[in-house]
């Protein structure tokens, strides 16, 4: 008989207490607010502070919650913040993307040197942005325009082209941005840089409106001749020039800056997705054992009570296809079958419908902004859309289950 392997689905100490943390800081200063950020379309400056000052928003909280060798902690943490609102949770946690980047493509030093940038401190909050999205390249990355040009005299790179959908594109302290190095390959052509603060060239355009997650900054980003020092190229020049011979000789393909960020992320993104429907789930919940129809709580009908059941089932059942992809991409075990992706696409597609399903019960309430299930239904449909459209997730899947280049 072989070893016995533990298996089991208990939160460790450290990991309860984080979701008891920041579930309170949801409760306490998130939720009172949302509704106030949602209706101003502004960036909750202060909720970051609030944030910074206990220590929820910074390169510490993240270097903790990603030293947690299960993979958990993030997505824990990003249940709790988006159970408090969509809006100010994309506010606080946009600019983990840019770092996520940073942390993916660069080098120890560029990380230690700029993901601090990226936050600022308590006393003044700052936020950063990954800017990979454009007008004519979303889904399809290889169709990037954005171009860098290296000039070995002066150890310079110069970017031009337009990015679109950035989180806090404009407002960021510090940019991090992909490009084109050599077209000819695609996809496999591109690069990261990091745009420190006041670097002339980069402007953002005015913050767009947005049908949901109104309280995060979303914004184009307009790269003008961006002068950059060779040192701001993620990961060095060495490790690009032996990137692009391996790409040029047809080597086997090298996951380009913007796939390896996403890849990184959408277990985490999922777990946003999940704290948005759960939210909903609970407060419909509680909606249909207080409202009273024909004479009893409509919870009594097996319609609304049947609907309630599924709801929680599928917000479960989402929850552990992300805590099973945030465990393989923390313990380097490959997607081989699109885990990271199958996360994402179904806690995406169970928070559009669980928040719908939470409006319908309210009835004509659910219709109203007095209660907060409609600006949740707004808030979750992007999750179907950014960072992979559902339909390029089941690609993703479709081509790791085949072995095929699925089209």
């Amino acid at each position: 008989m072989g070893t016995a392997v533990e298996f089991w689905l208990d939160l460790n100490e450290e990991q309860s207490d984080l979701r008891d943390w920041v579930h309170g800081f949801a409760e306490q200063v998130i939720r009172p607010a949302a509704a106030e950020w949602d209706e101003r379309e502004e960036t909750p400056w202060p909720v970051l502070q609030e944030a910074a000052k206990i220590g929820l928003y910074g390169f510490e909280f993240l270097i903790n919650t990603w030293s947690d060798n299960s993979g958990l902690s993030l997505p824990i943490a990003n249940e709790e913040l988006f159970w408090g609102d969509g809006g100010i949770g994309m506010a606080i946690s946009g600019t983990s993307l840019a770092v996520a980047a940073i942390y993916g493509s660069g080098t120890p030093e560029q990380l230690v040197e700029w993901v601090p940038q990226c936050f600022g401190d308590a006393d003044e909050p700052k936020v950063a942005a990954f800017c990979s999205t454009e007008p004519e390249a979303g889904s399809d990355v290889a169709a990037m325009r954005s171009r860098a040009v290296y000039h070995e005299a002066t150890d310079e790179w110069v970017l031009s082209g337009q990015k679109a959908y950035a989180t806090n594109g404009g407002i960021a302290n510090v940019h991090v941005v992909t490009a084109s190095v050599d077209p000819s390959l695609g996809s496999r052509g591109q690069a990261a840089f990091v745009v420190p603060p006041g670097t002339k060239g980069l402007v953002g355009t005015k913050k767009l409106k947005k049908l949901g997650l109104r309280a995060s900054h979303t914004a184009d980003v307009f790269l003008d001749d961006v002068r950059l020092p060779g040192s701001c190229l993620l990961g060095g020049k060495e490790a690009l020039d032996e990137r692009l011979d391996r790409a040029r000789n047809a080597a086997p393909k090298n996951k380009n800056a913007a796939m390896r960020t996403f890849e990184l992320s959408r277990p985490a993104v999922g777990a946003q997705a999940i704290g948005i429907a759960r939210g909903a789930y609970e407060y419909a919940l509680e909606y249909a054992k207080n409202r009273v129809a024909f004479g009893r709580p409509i919870i009594e009908n097996q319609a609304i009570a049947f609907a309630l059941a599924d709801m929680k089932m599928e917000i479960d059942a989402a929850r552990l296809l992300v805590w099973r992809a945030a465990w393989m991409g923390r313990n380097e075990k490959p997607f081989t079958a699109g885990e990271g992706s199958m996360s994402k696409l179904k806690a995406g597609e169970v928070a559009v419908a669980v928040t719908e399903k939470a409006v319908q019960i309210l009835g004509g309430a659910g219709y109203l902004r007095e209660h907060p299930v409609e600006r949740m239904f707004r808030d979750a449909k992007i999750y179907t859309i950014f960072e992979g459209t559902s339909e390029i997730q089941r690609l993703v899947i479709s081509r790791a289950i085949s072995g095929m280049q699925i089209r």
